[in-house]
């Protein structure tokens, strides 16, 4: 018998209304975090239960790295399990927050992602994943786009300074490709101030009746 075999989906015995997954994409430094987290206090404030996923948080833990896991876990698992930033290791970290993204979806969370996902494909496969578990409303792709230039003058981790200087390969926007949203539910313009961003994003939620209490 294989490990396929003895995997069985159950039921949950509660019923629960579902809530949304909010996907924030865009370039490192075109603001996903900051709005996400201003779309987060909105919410809060008006009594909505609201989490955000941040992806370098993300990164501490469930998604943490080689050289954060080998000290308490061994080199082979570290080796095994732990992500960095090569194209599959970017695909299973979305992959994973995906699949956590639904489930707090499916707690009835109004649950707002902020990843780089530079790639259309891993994005694609997020929605699939939670609308197939609820309906098409449930997933809302967030393009924060804001042009390289912008975010390079913010730079507030100074990656990009890292990756000019080659001391940071494989960077998104610089020497790794960004594929931005061919149809993004919500396109905003990173370069705005981002509690105006908030505003248009909680505009949108309201108007999907995504606001129920």
């Amino acid at each position: 018998m294989n490990e396929k075999t003895l995997v069985t989906w159950h039921e949950q015995s509660v019923n629960r209304p579902r809530g949304c997954v909010v996907w924030f994409t865009g370039l490192s430094g075109s603001g996903k975090s900051t709005v996400a987290n201003c779309v987060d206090s909105l919410l809060y404030e008006s009594k909505h239960r609201s989490f955000v996923l941040d992806g370098d948080n993300i990164r501490h833990g469930l998604n943490a790295s080689r050289e954060i896991l080998e000290p308490s876990h061994g080199l082979e698992f570290a080796k095994r399990f732990g992500l960095g930033f090569g194209p599959q290791d970017r695909e299973e970290n979305i992959r994973r927050i995906g699949c956590v993204a639904d489930i707090f979806c499916s707690a009835g969370m109004i649950t707002l992602t902020a990843f780089v996902s530079p790639y259309r494909s891993d994005r694609d496969r997020v929605r699939a994943m939670v609308t197939a578990n609820g309906s098409d409303s449930d997933f809302i792709e967030v393009f924060v786009d804001a042009p390289l230039e912008i975010c390079e003058q913010r730079d507030p981790k100074g990656l990009y300074a890292k990756a000019r200087a080659g001391e940071l390969k494989g960077f998104t926007g610089i020497d790794a490709p960004y594929e931005p949203p061919s149809n993004p539910e919500i396109h905003l313009d990173g370069s705005a101030p981002a509690e105006q961003l908030a505003e248009q994003v909680i505009k949108y939620l309201e108007s999907k009746d995504k606001l129920r209490k």
